[in-house]
């Protein structure tokens, strides 16, 4: 069964606070009047300016950069768009006997902003690809600003792409450029780190063991990571993917890891050539309860900057990157 894609998401190019404000404000101003729960993520210079010209009302509008990519990498903001969805949804309820306090909708602002690295861009496009599918049919309506100011010609280029509408000022309407999620996301380019074009720092092609090979991606990783906390995330993501290898891929399993001082890359190879979903790990396969499991590329995605799933004829490999803290 074809998952419908959001028409509620919307996005905006614009030029200066003027263009801006005009998209948003009656945008915003809709949304209070129609009682959607109305939050902004949004950069804190933004978040001031829409404050200022809404005013009093400016009260009823929350703010959470943990919405976006601003706050949050890309499991952990739609893990909290859900959770304004939820409470927009139980507004619209109303608790038993008492009458409903809202709309049952949640209308976002976010304002992009992807970094300045093209693997950064990449992330965040693909995010803004994912958020079609994932909440296709949820009572959600956002506008994303791209501002021409200060992002790159290519991400505001991708706006067209990665939403079903195009807003301006007031009027919404179809992109003509929109590609379905199932057929961008596989289709974006894959940034590679200079790093990758020397030997590794760690490879084997065949490892024995899982519990082996947890191990040596450990004390590869202490080794090219000073601080201990990222350490532990880096290590528990990376051997996550490769507990997927182990469990529910093809062996042989195999590992290669480089490091330069200012980013780490790995990855984790096997045979199996089965996989075919684009949009998995950005929410737990299984929900939130842990021991129904599917958990693994989920945290990855947490875990590290950046974690490309890479299916071929020959099999399956996943590239994990972070920036060093």
């Amino acid at each position: 069964m074809r998952v419908p894609v959001s028409d509620g998401h919307g996005a905006a190019v614009v030029a200066d606070e003027q263009e801006l404000l005009g998209v948003a404000l009656p945008f915003l101003d809709a949304g209070l009047r129609a009682g959607d729960l109305v939050a902004l993520t949004c950069p804190p210079e933004t978040v001031e300016l829409i404050s200022r010209e809404l005013g009093e009302r400016a009260r009823a509008v929350e703010s959470d950069p943990r919405m976006s990519l601003l706050g949050s990498r890309a499991p952990d903001a739609l893990t909290m768009c859900g959770r304004y969805l939820e409470r927009a949804i139980a507004s619209g309820q109303g608790a038993s006997g008492t009458p409903a306090t809202g709309s049952g909708r949640l209308r976002v602002v976010a304002e992009v902003d992807f970094g300045s690295d093209p693997a950064d861009w990449r992330e965040g496009q693909r995010f803004e690809s994912v958020y079609n599918r994932l909440l296709g049919a949820a009572p959600v309506s956002a506008i994303c600003l791209y501002d021409r100011r200060r992002l790159p010609a290519p991400v505001v280029d991708s706006a067209a792409q990665t939403h079903p509408q195009l807003v301006r000022g007031t009027s919404w309407s179809p992109s003509a450029r929109f590609q379905d999620p199932g057929t961008y996301v596989p289709s974006l380019p894959l940034p590679r780190e200079p790093v990758e074009d020397g030997d590794p720092v760690f490879a084997v092609d065949d490892a024995r063991t899982l519990a082996g090979l947890r191990h040596q991606l450990g004390a590869v990783i202490a080794s090219l990571v000073p601080d201990r906390e990222q350490q532990e995330d880096l290590h528990l993501g990376c051997a996550e993917i490769a507990a997927n290898a182990f469990r529910h891929g093809v062996r042989p399993v195999s590992a290669r890891m480089w490091g330069d001082g200012e980013r780490v890359v790995c990855v984790i190879s096997d045979r199996g050539t089965s996989y075919g979903d684009p949009f998995s790990g950005f929410t737990p396969a299984h929900g939130l309860d842990l021991s129904h499991g599917g958990m693994g590329l989920w945290l990855a995605r947490k875990l590290w900057d950046h974690v490309d799933v890479l299916p071929t004829a020959e099999g399956l490999s996943v590239r994990l990157s972070s920036r060093l803290r």
